[in-house]
């Protein structure tokens, strides 16, 4: 937080964006860092960064806010940059009265209350971050886990799974239709015949296997066999395993659209579309409406 401080300390106004600039400059930003999203691609992590580190700046009393999105530092903060601080983060910041009630009230400890050793050599991210980096984690512990039951269900399940997540994905019509289509015996290794939408004005041919070895080029091919022999061009083959790089370069050199579905990416989708999970908890992200308090 001690840039945001030093761009200000000429001591004239500046504003949100110029801020930014002035800092991206500080910096030496590439375009690829500047525009680094969060992993909910909402927010980029620089942006999020400063917004934080302006918070809580004038949270402690170091800059003030002199009109709406416009920013000054204050005596207290020439002050603090007068001892030529090395660097000035949230334990830096406890220091100040008005900031301990700020993290007490966001934390809900006692004032005063002081980071432990493991927190004060962590690398500082903002809330948004460590919310973000929390439900990634949480996620593919969810999806690690997924992907194990998926692994130890019967041939028949799996196929039921396939069919309620094709249908939750807006394919195959009602489940009705996409579980009869795929609980048929069809030949030449094709599992089953959906329909692409509702109206049914075009057919997917896919192929589900529930397989723990690696899946190689020659069953991918075997597959895109199967839909030239039915004249058909739209294939989907779903594994609870993964491909080789043989078999993905080769459904990107075919005319046929196959598109590959290995482990990993079912288990995501099923998170996605909420098949084989319920939610736990829902957390609603919120900021100021400056636009609201503004008087005509």
């Amino acid at each position: 937080m001690l840039p945001p401080l030093q761009a200000l300390a000429e001591g004239d106004e500046h504003n949100a964006r110029d801020l930014r600039d002035q800092l991206d400059r500080t910096f030496d930003l590439t375009d690829a860092d500047r525009h680094e999203l969060l992993p909910s691609g909402k927010q980029p992590v620089f942006d999020g960064r400063v917004g934080w580190a302006k918070t809580y700046l004038e949270k402690a009393g170091l800059l003030s806010t002199s009109r709406r999105g416009w920013y000054r530092i204050t005596d207290a903060g020439r002050s603090v940059l007068a001892k030529n601080p090395e660097r000035i983060d949230k334990q830096y910041l406890l220091q100040f009265e008005s900031f301990r009630v700020f993290a007490s009230r966001a934390t809900d400890e006692p004032q005063g209350t002081t980071e432990s050793p493991e927190e004060k050599s962590t690398p500082e991210v903002t809330p948004e971050e460590a919310l973000e980096r929390a439900h990634k984690e949480i996620r593919a512990k969810v999806e690690t886990e997924l992907l194990d039951a998926v692994g130890k269900a019967s041939p028949r399940f799996f196929k039921k799974l396939v069919v309620e997540l094709l249908v939750q994905m807006g394919y195959g019509g009602s489940l009705e239709d996409a579980g009869r289509a795929l609980g048929r015996s069809h030949d030449g290794g094709i599992d089953g015949i959906i329909k692409e939408d509702h109206l049914g004005l075009d057919a997917i041919y896919v192929q589900a296997k529930r397989w723990q070895n690696n899946v190689g080029r020659p069953d991918v091919q075997a597959f895109a066999g199967s839909l030239e022999g039915e004249r058909a061009r739209k294939g989907v083959f779903i594994t609870t395993s993964s491909f080789s790089s043989e078999a993905r370069d080769y459904v990107k050199r075919i005319e046929k659209k196959i598109v590959l579905i290995d482990g990993r990416q079912l288990a995501s989708l099923m998170v996605d579309f909420s098949i084989g999970v319920n939610t736990v908890s829902t957390y609603e992200i919120k900021r100021v409406d400056t636009d609201y308090f503004a008087e005509e």
